[in-house]
């Protein structure tokens, strides 16, 4: 692996897993790197639901998605992302992908929450076929705070051990409250 910043260090899992044809989700649009990663790595026979409640983070992804030519792909939903399982039928997802906390360019007091976090995982489980992958980057501290965070950690132990594999990273050596990489496998 090149880089070890967390979006490069998720990324590497996806290409590990993402195959083409696959339907997956950006739970968490931002800015569109994660739909654009994925769009890529389902290509056109794939689909990829991308989800955001801020019009902007919509239309900066649409941009990106234009410039590359994968718009086709995607389909970009102004909407929470614990409404994801009004758009997918259960265990038809391969991956979903979750970037806790703000857009970085956008307002930053519009952030994710634990409630609605911590439902929109238990949604993204069902909707997840065996074998299927999600993963998470848990950003706190500045603005974000740590509530998120905690609250998310102890959710994840709570997770089914013998449905779940739950795979928590950490750049452990890195001040100023780093972002936490999470994969979870469903069996």
């Amino acid at each position: 692996m090149k880089s070890y910043q967390i979006t490069d260090y998720i990324h590497n899992i996806l290409q590990q897993h993402v195959k083409c044809g696959d339907i997956c989700i950006d739970a968490t649009m931002g800015n569109g790197n994660d739909t654009l990663k994925l769009c890529r790595l389902t290509g056109n026979q794939g689909k990829v639901y991308a989800f955001d409640i801020q019009p902007a983070a919509l239309n900066q992804t649409k941009v990106l998605l234009e410039k590359e030519k994968v718009i086709h792909i995607a389909r970009l939903i102004l909407d929470s992302h614990t409404h994801m399982d009004q758009y997918l039928a259960k265990e038809s997802v391969s991956c979903i992908v979750f970037n806790f906390g703000y857009l970085p360019s956008g307002d930053h007091s519009l952030c994710t929450k634990a409630a609605s976090s911590m439902e929109a995982i238990t949604k993204g489980l069902l909707l997840l076929q065996k074998g299927g992958i999600m993963t998470l980057c848990i950003y706190s501290g500045k603005d974000s705070g740590f509530e998120e965070r905690d609250a998310l950690l102890d959710f994840l132990k709570t997770l089914e051990p013998r449905k779940y594999l739950v795979i928590l990273s950490s750049y452990y050596n890195r001040p100023n409250h780093p972002p936490i990489p999470v994969l979870i496998v469903k069996h």
